[in-house]
This record gives C-alpha cells, structure tokens and sequence, in this order.
C-alpha cells in the first residue's frame, strides 16, 4: 500500500488529489492546519487526518513523528497548501507568502526525507503554477500555449518560481527521489474565485498523475496538462 502526504489537503486542489489517490489505492494522509476542518475532510475522504501547519517548525516535526510512529516510512509528499498574494503585496506580505509557498516546503522536505528515503518508490509532487515560470513572465503573449492565463502577483508568482529552482536543487541532490514540480493550470478554486475554466479534477489531474510515477519516472521536471513548462 503506497502511504501519501498531502499537505493543505482539507479542500480544493488537495482535498481533490487525496480523493483521486485513495480511489487508487493509497492510503492518503490528509495535512491541514484546522484540526475540525482536517479531520471532516478526512473521514469524508476515508483517509487519515494529520494537523500540519507548514509555517510552523514543531508542528511539521510533530507530522513527521506521527507518520514514522504509524507507517515508519512515507511514500508520496505532495506539497500543495499554498497562499495567493495580490497586486499589492508590500514587504510584509511577500514574507508571508514565502513563508508557506517556499520556506514550507523547505520544512517539509526537510523534515520528511528520512521517511521518503525509507521508501522503495520515493516521490514527491511541488505544486506550482504556469505563473512560476520566467519564460511566460518574460513574454506572457507569446507563451499563451504553456499559460493560457497570466496575471501580475508579485509575491504569489515570485514565490513559485522560487519553488521551481527549490525542485530542481532538491531533485539533483537526490537522485534517489522522483521530484518534479506540477502546474494545474487555470483552475476554478478559491485563490480565483473560482472563475477558472477548468474543473477540480481536471486541476488535479497533473498533480495525481505525478504522484503515480515509480521509478523510471521523470525527476527535476516542471509539467502540465498539455506537456512539459517552460522554466
């Protein structure tokens, strides 16, 4: 039985890819910082709750140590709670969001490698976006078949393409872990106010599939629906 992590996992994209995943046969532990949230999410999923505040250090230690009392090793990390930013976002808020979109992940990993690297098929799954990419930042028009959909957010989009270049470092240094970062595309959820055209589950789509991947599979890459995004 393949055991997976997801963080921010209470609703949307998370509580979308936990649903698919434990349809697959994994058995999916469901991170989220509101324990009354978490734990109705998990019983409506059948999976099992873990409160995980990804900005918090002892509370991604504590996850860390419940999972290795229960399972003793970890299969599938999907880091995707994230948090929006805006147009204007001053100091302060570019803060906060590097704190959960980066330095969470950072917590994450680190806390979570000797788990994965106890595993006969280590993956982990970076949630990103197309607005991450300095490509379609550079020229939004002439990159509309990777990001149909661009937006200015200064903090949101400098904090995943941070992220992109946090997944190429971590998968370099270790080889032995599939670790790939994932755009879900324009997806109707609350960062948007759910005007994005695509569905829940066609959003999480990308994100399940990586999360599938065994070993022969692809590492240090940044994929979506429609193929491989350009950095």
């Amino acid at each position: 039985m393949t055991t997976t992590l997801i963080t921010g996992a209470n609703k949307s994209l998370g509580f979308e890819t936990a649903r698919q995943l434990i349809a697959a046969g994994h058995t999916v532990y469901v991170g989220a910082r509101d324990l009354g949230r978490g734990k109705e999410a998990a019983d409506r999923l059948g999976g099992r709750f873990v409160q995980l505040d990804v900005t918090d250090d002892d509370s991604v230690r504590a996850a860390a140590q419940t999972i290795q009392d229960e399972v003793g090793h970890l299969d599938v990390l999907v880091n995707n709670a994230g948090i929006p930013g805006s147009r204007d976002d001053d100091a302060a808020k570019f803060q906060q969001v590097f704190d959960t979109n980066v330095f969470g992940v950072v917590r994450m990993l680190q806390a979570f490698l000797p788990l994965l690297e106890k595993s006969d098929n280590p993956v982990v799954v970076n949630v990103s976006s197309g607005l991450g990419s300095l490509t379609v930042a550079a020229d939004p028009e002439g990159n509309k078949d990777a990001a149909p959909v661009w937006v200015p957010t200064f903090a949101y989009s400098s904090s995943k393409a941070a992220l992109n270049m946090l997944t190429i470092q971590y998968a370099r240094q270790y080889p032995g872990l599939r670790i790939n970062v994932v755009d879900p595309g324009y997806t109707a959820t609350d960062f948007n106010g759910h005007n994005g055209y695509q569905t829940i589950e066609e959003g999480a789509e990308i994100i399940v599939r990586l999360a599938r991947i065994d070993q022969t599979g692809p590492t240090a890459q940044y994929l979506s629906l429609t193929g491989t995004m350009p950095w």
